[in-house]
Order: C-alpha cells, then structure tokens, then sequence
C-alpha cells in the first residue's frame, strides 16, 4: 500500500491505494469484521465482537465492541456504530467523494455508551475501485472528544496498518467466505454512494 497523510482543521486524513484489493471486497469487510479483525492489526487488535449484528444487505446501525490497545499504549474497549448517513453531518459528509463509504461513530468505552446520541467522533473510510485495484481516504474527526493534530497522528499510525494489511489478508479471505451462501454467517451490503453533502445516501440500502 502506498499512502500519505494530511491534517486541517477538519482532522486527519490518511490517503491510500492498493494493488490486488477491490471495492466489493471492502465492502464485504465492513460486514464480517470479526473474520478478519485481529488480521487487520494484529499488534494492537484483540477479538472484536458484535453487540447490534450487521443485517445481510444494511449494516446500519450495526453496533461492535472493539478492544485494542494503540501505539501511546493505551487501551480502548471501543463500542462503534456503523451510522446512517442521513443522521451524519452534512459538513462531514461533504468530505466524501469516492464510490464507496461507511461512516463509523466512536460511542464510548462502556456498554452504556450504546444509549449515547453524542459520538465521540467519527471515521470516515471511502474508496473506489482503480485500473490497479483501489484508492481511498480514511479521515479521524473529534466532536465531543477534541483531537489534538498529535492525536490525529497516533490514530494516522494506527489506520494505516489495518488499511495496509487489507493487502495482506483481504484478498485472501474474500476468496475463502465466497463458499458460504447462508448470509447469516457471511452477510453482504454494497456500499456504493450517490448525490453529495445534503443528498448523499446508500443507492442499495433502503431506509
């Protein structure tokens, strides 16, 4: 993977391509993250597990627990919910510009934080599919948790592992999950976007 990162007074910005990786498998991933987890960073990633499951076709409002531990070493028991787009800020969103995007909102560090209206802040991951494979941007904001720029950076460090180890494992696994049709234990949801900032919404999930 080849990559760079930005910061503004929006956040951080991690820009990145790769060879071998598409966007469905991508989009796939964001549905079975606990296949692939502890793969996507395994020096920091333990076992993810699914507090709201992702439903085959929509995995909005999907909610999973997240533990890791970062680079400044320390721990977050993260609880994160895969948001509507339609309940995202339209100044986020008109950061999006590629194909493909889910938006995650970080909630808390306890399961009460469930309940929580209020993210913490937000990741945006979007990418669109290329002659070679795929590019993307993955994007850190703080709302009701500031993020420092040194902070931004902590988090640039950690997201570009797990997006560079996609093109380690991604592929790979993509290919192995093909067997099994039953889509309660291999759920799909094409994240393709359409229209932007106000308007932008899933073309293949209806809500």
């Amino acid at each position: 993977m080849e990559y760079t990162v930005t910061q503004d007074d929006i956040g951080t910005h991690l820009h990145w391509k790769h060879e071998g990786v598409t966007a469905e498998m991508i989009d796939w991933f964001w549905s079975n993250m606990e296949k692939g987890f502890i793969l996507w960073h395994p020096e920091e990633h333990e076992p993810l597990t699914w507090e709201v499951p992702p439903k085959h076709g929509d995995p909005v409002h999907s909610i999973h627990l997240a533990p890791q531990t970062w680079s400044d070493g320390t721990r977050r028991n993260l609880y994160i919910r895969f948001e509507d787009l339609d309940e995202v800020p339209t100044r986020f969103k008109e950061l999006i510009v590629y194909e493909h995007v889910v938006v995650v909102a970080g909630l808390g560090f306890g399961p009460e934080s469930m309940e929580n209206p209020d993210p913490m802040g937000y990741r945006i991951h979007q990418w669109e599919k290329t002659d070679y494979g795929v590019r993307g941007r993955s994007t850190g904001i703080g709302t009701r948790k500031k993020e420092t720029h040194a902070d931004g950076l902590v988090w640039a460090e950690h997201c570009a592992q797990e997006v560079g180890n996609w093109g380690v494992f991604l592929p790979q696994l993509f290919k192995l999950w093909r067997v099994v049709k039953n889509t309660d234990y291999n759920p799909f949801a094409d994240l393709t976007v359409e229209g932007s900032g106000e308007t932008l919404r899933y073309r293949y999930i209806d809500r």
